[in-house]
This record gives structure tokens, sequence and C-alpha cells, in this order.
């Protein structure tokens, strides 16, 4: 089994700044892809963000492509989502996800299309951005 503890969340004004950790464990292969995905009330996840371990390749979504950035301290099973330039719309639970990289893995990036084909999910955290 896979475990993934998120931290790091809370209230900022709009464009600051925050810093999302995801503390993992468990069997490196199950999680090779680890991605960040963020919900709010009534809509679909949305990925934002991954990272595929063994390359440190990453992937971004349309929404957060040049203002946030993933990577990973790989001794300390530690992956980290650097947010940067944070809008209202970017207020949501922010999830950290692990999966093997069967039927994630495209070329060498970890697919973020689809919340479903991530395995392992941490209990979220918070991000409030205000005006």
């Amino acid at each position: 089994q896979v475990q993934l503890v998120e931290s790091g969340g809370g209230s900022v004004q709009a464009g600051g700044s925050l810093r999302l950790s995801c503390t993992v464990s468990g069997a490196p292969y199950m999680r090779e892809c680890i991605a960040w995905f963020r919900q709010t009330l009534g809509k679909e996840r949305e990925g934002i963000a991954s990272i595929y371990t063994s390359g440190n390749s990453t992937t971004y979504g349309a929404s957060v492509s040049g203002r946030f950035t993933v990577s990973q301290d790989y001794a300390a099973d530690r992956v980290f989502l650097h947010m940067n330039d944070l809008a209202i719309e970017d207020t949501a639970m922010y999830y950290c996800a692990a999966t093997p990289i069967v039927g994630v893995l495209v070329g060498d990036s970890c697919s973020i299309a689809y919340a479903g084909k991530y395995r392992f999910w941490g209990q979220g955290a918070e991000v409030t951005v205000s005006s």
C-alpha cells in the first residue's frame, strides 16, 4: 500500500505564494507517478501537475503552467507543489495522488488527464486565496 500525507495548505492573499508538501510511503514501484489534483465544490477533480519520480520529468495543466512548479526530494520521499502568483480561482482542496506507471506514463510524463487512473490519494490540503 501507498500512503500520502499533504501539508502546507492555508490562506493567502491574491498574488501570494504557498508550498504544499506530500510525504509518500510504500513500495517505490507503486508510486512512480505522483500528481497534484484540486477540487472545488460541485466540480470534478482537476489535474494540475505531476512528476515522474524515476525520471524527474514534470507535467502541468494549462491553468497553472508558469505559476506552479512540482518538485521532489527523492531521498526524503517528499513531493512539493510550489504555487506562485495565486489567484482567487486557485481556491480549492488540493490532493496528492500516486500510482504505478502502467496506463499513466505517456512517453516520460505522467498523465494528469484522468484522476481515476491514480490509485492512492492523500486526505487533501485546503488552499484559500482571498482578494
